[in-house]
């Protein structure tokens, strides 16, 4: 099976996931200055990090199906149990915004940050598990350090939330910057493939 209707049913499910978060910012029925938007700013700031996080998710997602040759049963499962805990960014992100940050709420959101960094490295290894060892995912992928590097992170995060949710949300924004800068592991591994390729 190929890897268009996979990648095609992930990228709706994660435009939903975003277009129900925007819907989740409630406009102001009272003031029309900004001095109105002012209670808003939280679940602003809350919102923006999460249209990140799924944006990182959703980058990496599309270079590596553009790599993955074919999908089998475990790939398609695996592809929904990451979908699966993405669609609970809305539930925690809302959550957090409401109350300001609060402990409980900026826990959950690195519990469900955590376990999608989990289902897609179950996802990686499926593909990984497909395509074989030789493929060029696994030649892209490497030794993943930011893929390791990420569940610590959030493992470190999601107590400290009961201690100060400042860092807990600090330690979030850090893993959000760490892969906001541009992993080109596939694009430079398919270039030199290209390259090599008679």
């Amino acid at each position: 099976m190929s890897t268009g209707r996979l990648e095609a049913f992930s990228d709706g499910v994660i435009a939903i996931i975003i277009t129900i978060m925007v819907l989740e910012m409630k406009v102001p029925h009272e003031g029309a200055d900004l001095a109105s938007l002012r209670p808003l700013l939280p679940v602003f700031l809350s919102y923006v990090l999460s249209f990140v996080y799924l944006g990182i998710y959703w980058n990496n997602h599309h270079h590596m199906l553009h790599v993955t040759k074919r999908v089998s049963g475990s790939v398609l499962w695996a592809n929904l149990h990451l979908l699966f805990w993405l669609s609970l960014v809305p539930f925690t992100t809302a959550w957090m915004g409401e109350n300001h940050f609060a402990a409980a709420p900026m826990a959950l959101y690195g519990v469900v940050l955590l376990m999608a960094a989990i289902a897609y490295w179950i996802l990686q290894r499926s593909i990984l598990c497909k395509e074989g060892p030789d493929s060029l995912l696994a030649e892209a992928v490497g030794n993943d350090l930011k893929g390791k590097i990420s569940p610590v992170l959030y493992l470190i995060a999601i107590p400290c939330a009961f201690v100060s949710p400042w860092i807990s949300g600090g330690l979030y924004i850090l893993v959000a910057l760490l892969w906001l800068i541009p992993d080109q592991r596939i694009e430079r591994t398919m270039h030199e493939h290209t390259e090599t390729t008679p």
